[in-house]
């Protein structure tokens, strides 16, 4: 399911990331690979704080709809 349908709290590894190469290696960049664990930290008017590799990274729900955990 795509990392935009995880509710706050809740802790999952990424399987894939969809998109374009550039959306990907962006992704990447910042931290955003394949078995990487996420945190959604919260969710407010369709921005999404999360938690990756003990960073905090704001992605917006377009972004997290490439995100599948």
């Amino acid at each position: 399911m795509p990392l935009s349908m995880v509710k706050a709290g809740e802790t999952n590894s990424i399987k894939k990331i969809t998109g374009k190469d550039e959306t990907r290696k962006f992704l990447a960049n910042l931290g955003f690979v394949e078995g990487a664990d996420v945190t959604v930290i919260s969710e407010l008017a369709g921005n999404m704080i999360l938690n990756i590799k003990d960073t905090r990274v704001a992605l917006d729900k377009g972004m997290a709809n490439r995100i599948m955990v």
